[in-house]
């Protein structure tokens, strides 16, 4: 099969850029045959290279990557591996009592295998560290948002700490928040930090990564043969680790949402804007309203910084302009200003979008597409927990072991089929400026 298309990545990957240039990238040239071909190297592919490192010690395992670690999607969300239920189709990210249990287990098993990965390859805490996330709220309904999710997680059974305005001021400096919400299992990460750090620790115990050779076909004489640019990897099995990508290699057409969400970066704070900011000086916050703006304040290598994301856009056709960043770039510019009046001359310095993969009835794809091809795609907005979940579990299914999750995932439905193109992008886009007003104050 021709790939239908490849990645395109609006602006640059700022949590990238902060670690400087990375070595040269190893592209593949010439013919090249392997045990195991993974395609793509973002928190799925990687996870399904380190499974397959652990179960099949000895063989050749290779990774195609179309651009460079920590450019596509994984370098490119808010760095936050959840492991509460977090549906961006809800109100207040909860759901039915047994299916977020169920899911609440699925995502910790993500989770703890990136954190024996973070150990194994030497992480530091910066790249990767338990911590813990609050919802904050900045409006009396995401309040009650929060309220009403705090009574999902007294039915689940899981810890949760109530903090009122002046907590959530000495945590972030500002005075814009009513409440939060804590939880303590969530892990929080500099994801292109983690990312290369996975990719690093892979190559080193023996793994072959190319990057810069995007899959250009994807044919089967006998064995999978994927041809890129200057070469092709011949193997006889595969895992797609593509998450959206999925319907550019021929499946799931006519069944995955694909929707670019946005963030700003702040160039680094002064002494003096550091001390007019005042509060920790590392957190972050996820918003009561799932359409909220999402906070992060870091401090390392790359200065004290802060980074807003917020918007989300449904683009079909994957690919977003620079003029599209740049409108959304003003709406990042008023969410900060909102809550940092403290920092008026503070400018972003980079900006940028990343892709998401929903499906209407918010499931993921790992599964066998066709002989030999496993997917361990569509990660619902959660692509950090989910995806390293969904890589770990297609690789245990293509070596053939069983597991309960394994289990569970196997018999979910599939992504169901979604309505028309002209009928889905009119609903998802009214839906989504609906949802994002109705936010008001918590954007």
């Amino acid at each position: 099969m021709k790939v239908a298309r490849l990645p395109v990545d609006p602006g640059p990957a700022g949590w990238n850029r902060l670690l400087g240039p990375p070595p040269p990238a190893r592209v593949l040239e010439g013919d090249v045959t392997a045990d195991w071909l993974v395609i793509g190297a973002g928190f799925a592919g990687l996870a399904a290279a380190r499974r397959l490192s652990q179960l099949c010690a000895g063989d050749r395992i290779v990774i195609l990557e179309a651009s460079r670690v920590a450019d596509g999607p994984a370098g490119r969300n808010s760095g936050f591996m959840i492991d509460l239920p977090h549906d961006l189709a809800s109100a207040t990210y909860a759901g039915g009592v047994a299916a977020d249990r169920t899911q609440t287990a699925l995502n910790r098993h993500g989770i703890e295998f990136a954190a024996e990965a973070a150990a194994e390859y030497g992480l530091d805490a910066e790249a990767f560290v338990l911590s813990g996330k609050t919802n904050a709220a900045a409006t009396n309904k995401g309040h009650r948002h929060n309220l009403s999710y705090a009574a999902h997680l007294d039915a689940l059974g899981e810890p949760y700490e109530l903090r009122d305005a002046a907590q959530m001021q000495a945590m972030t400096g500002t005075g814009y928040y009513q409440s939060g919400l804590y939880t303590p299992g969530c892990a929080v990460i500099q994801p292109a930090k983690f990312v290369r750090g996975i990719a690093a620790g892979l190559v080193a115990s023996g793994v072959h990564l190319y990057e810069d050779s995007p899959v250009v076909t994807l044919t089967r004489d006998g064995h999978w043969v994927a041809q890129t640019p200057k070469g092709q990897v011949t193997a006889p099995k595969v895992i797609l680790a593509v998450n959206g990508h999925l319907a550019s290699f021929g499946h799931y057409t006519r069944h995955l949402m694909h929707v670019f969400t946005y963030a700003s970066m702040t160039r680094a704070l002064s002494a003096d804007e550091v001390a007019a900011l005042g509060g920790e000086t590392v957190w972050g916050v996820t918003s009561a309203d799932p359409m909220g703006t999402t906070v992060r304040r870091i401090s390392g290598a790359g200065g004290d910084r802060i980074t807003v994301r917020n918007r989300f856009t449904f683009d079909p056709s994957m690919q977003v302009s620079d003029a599209r960043v740049a409108n959304v770039a003003s709406d990042h510019d008023r969410s900060f200003a909102a809550r940092f009046p403290m920092l008026p001359g503070v400018e972003m310095e980079y900006r940028w979008g990343g892709r998401l993969c929903l499906s209407r009835n918010n499931v993921q794809v790992v599964r066998e597409v066709e002989p030999d091809l496993i997917a361990a795609c569509c990660q619902n907005g959660l692509g950090t927990a989910k995806g390293t979940l969904a890589g770990k579990l297609a690789a245990e299914l293509a070596c053939g072991e069983s597991s309960a999750m394994l289990d569970q995932l196997l018999a979910s439905d599939a992504p169901t089929k979604l309505p028309p193109a002209p009928v889905t992008a009119i609903g998802a886009r009214a839906y989504l400026r609906w949802q994002e007003r109705r936010a008001g104050r918590e954007m």
